[in-house]
């Protein structure tokens, strides 16, 4: 059997296919949303949802929160005098989404579609597919969150034809997609987000807000006391109830914070009391609501429309409950929202439509995704050259040549990388290998095909090859200083399995000139809707061209840039010729054309 499934920052969700409709599934405690919160009990049985989030506050130091937060680094969590993995502490969320789905259908749930944020990098995808396997699942699929909420919503108006902005709010990301829908087929045209951007930063502002009211109060500084139990369990208190009146004022106009007995100081107790209205919560939350414009207005220029070409809106996410919110997407795109979309419960329900897709559940709906950042590798000067750009569609394959840039060159390494700046170093290091066996020439005449496959999930496979000795290496983009490797995660596995359950429950490279911020483009464009692979690789040669020339076209001979100026114009015909064999033959006299130009500057 197959689930769904919407691991969230703050909750999660489970959801099948059930009678040919999609199903949540209810925990043990008769509810659809488990809170994302494990904890240890005292005598050291595992809590999950609700049982470890009501101990957060009286034991804080065996309770973690959030986690998804930190998915994808290196960092650890302490639970309970044990150091665990991000990976490890999902996993042990998934597996009680497990149980729970197993108790309902009375059956083994062997298989699930997990969501993700569309903005998740790859090193956050593949410790989120980690997670699932560490959980027991086999991970069938790796689905964006907001195409997820389209889905929902396609299942039920397959026979429209829409162009649908998914606003994306959770507890601890913001994504936006603009996704087209077409009788049962869904196109995401672009994404864009902020991957530290949720509901748990309102939470903060209000929390810091809190204490800084009683300090005034009681001239005592909650966030230095010395007692660290002390202090954490204060500050969970504070969180717990800054997040209900959060929560509160979404459908209040002011509300009272109370909490009594929250420090005591020579014997004297001492309370928290505060009123906040709702136009004051609103105006120190503003900057948070505002984050949210530069990634709508990325995604809208990345698809290439404005806010007319929006057809419908759909919000996601508990944070999209506050008002503020609202009122700021509708004075944004002056549409309203759809109200027959649940924004906590669609994306699980998205993921159970593509989970009951996959088994022959359901009649096909055709899905296609999108890159959300921008893959290339790193070249000579700290030079970023990127291979995919964002927003392209996904799955694809895409390969670039290069040259040698030493003579008798035999060897190369090769460093994957993600993100939009030219320089190689303001970018995130996806995983690096050396290439040999590479062909001994002058520099600038061996030449190195580097080749990128990205899959449906997000995860890349990257191989370069020398095109005379045949020579290739390739790497999966899996292997990076964040992931576990393959004992580590049999031994994370082994360690979920046996829990106890609560019942019920390469060389440097010389500097380059400052670059200050400057950026690719967040997306190839509109002009490479529809173009081959073999155009879309001739159209980097070109911009490399023009590139130089516009640099040092000036430095080399006026016979070496007459060269180079006639061979993009013969480039450019085949291109729109579509004549693949020329654009092959001049893609290579370009190259080399450039790398000779290259050394005479």
């Amino acid at each position: 059997m197959i689930v769904g499934i919407d691991l969230g920052t703050t909750t999660s969700l489970v959801a099948a296919i059930k009678d040919g409709k999609p199903t949540l599934i209810l925990n043990e405690r008769g509810k659809t949303i488990t809170p994302s919160v494990v904890g240890f009990s005292e005598t050291g049985e595992l809590l999950v949802g609700e049982a470890a989030k009501n101990q957060a506050i009286a034991h804080p130091d065996r309770t973690v929160s959030s986690i998804k937060r930190i998915m994808g680094t290196n960092q650890r969590v302490t639970l309970g005098g044990k150091e665990y993995t991000p990976q490890e502490v999902s996993a042990l969320i998934l597996a009680k989404l497990k149980r729970d789905a197993e108790s309902y259908f009375g059956q083994p749930v062997a298989e699930a579609v997990i969501t993700v944020p569309a903005y998740f990098t790859d090193a956050q995808r593949q410790a989120t597919k980690d997670a699932g396997e560490i959980a027991g699942f086999a991970v069938e699929r790796i689905i964006n969150e907001p195409t997820a909420a389209a889905l929902a919503y396609g299942f039920q108006h397959q026979d429209e034809v829409k162009t649908i902005l998914v606003y994306d709010f959770g507890g601890g990301t913001f994504d936006v997609s603009i996704i087209k829908m077409v009788e049962g087929a869904f196109k995401v045209l672009a994404s864009s987000g902020n991957n530290r951007l949720g509901g748990v930063d309102f939470d903060q502002v209000l929390s810091d807000y809190l204490f800084e009211q009683f300090k005034e109060k009681e001239e005592v500084d909650l966030k230095n006391i010395e007692d660290e139990k002390m202090r954490l369990s204060i500050r969970q208190r504070i969180t717990e109830a800054a997040e209900k009146a959060k929560i509160d004022l979404s459908q209040l106009l002011e509300t009272n914070i109370n909490i009594p007995f929250l420090y005591s100081e020579e014997d004297e107790p001492k309370h928290l009391d505060v009123t906040i209205t709702r136009a004051e919560f609103e105006s120190m939350t503003e900057h948070l609501v505002e984050a949210t414009r530069d990634p709508v207005n990325e995604s809208l220029e990345a698809a290439g429309m404005d806010k007319t070409g929006i057809d419908a809106v759909i919000l996601v996410g508990g944070t999209t409950r506050m008002p503020s919110v609202k009122r700021f997407v509708i004075d944004m795109l002056d549409r309203e929202p759809l109200t027959e979309v649940h924004p906590e419960e669609c994306v699980a329900i998205g993921a159970a439509v593509q989970a009951g897709v996959k088994v022959g559940q359901l009649d096909d709906l055709v899905v296609v995704d999108v890159a959300p950042y921008t893959l290339g590798i790193e070249v000579v000067n700290d030079r970023f050259s990127p291979i995919i750009y964002a927003n392209t569609a996904i799955p694809c394959s895409q390969k670039r040549r290069y040259v040698t840039v030493s003579d008798y060159q035999t060897e190369a390494n090769i460093h994957v990388l993600q993100g939009n700046h030219k320089l190689a170093s303001r970018n995130t290091s996806l995983g690096e290998f050396v290439l040999t066996g590479i062909t001994p020439k002058p520099k600038g005449e061996a030449i190195v095909e580097v080749i990128f496959d990205y899959d449906v999930n997000g995860i890349v496979n990257v191989t370069a090859r020398d095109r005379d000795s045949g020579a290739k290496k390739n790497i999966i983009i899996k292997q990076s200083r964040e992931r576990m490797d393959l004992a580590e995660k049999e031994e994370a596995r082994s360690m979920v399995s046996n829990v106890a359950f609560a019942p019920s429950m390469g060389e440097a490279l010389p500097e380059a000139d400052d670059m200050g911020d400057e950026t690719i483009p967040v997306t190839a464009g509109k002009d490479s809707v529809g173009k081959s692979s073999a155009q879309i690789e001739a159209e980097f040669y070109l911009n490399d061209a023009r590139d130089f020339l516009t640099d040092k076209g000036d430095s080399i001979p006026d016979q070496m840039k007459t060269q180079i100026q006639d061979t993009v114009r013969q480039l450019e015909q085949a291109i729109s010729d579509n004549n693949e064999e020329k654009i092959d033959k001049l893609s290579d006299t370009l190259l080399m054309q450039l790398s000779d130009a290259d050394i005479a500057s």
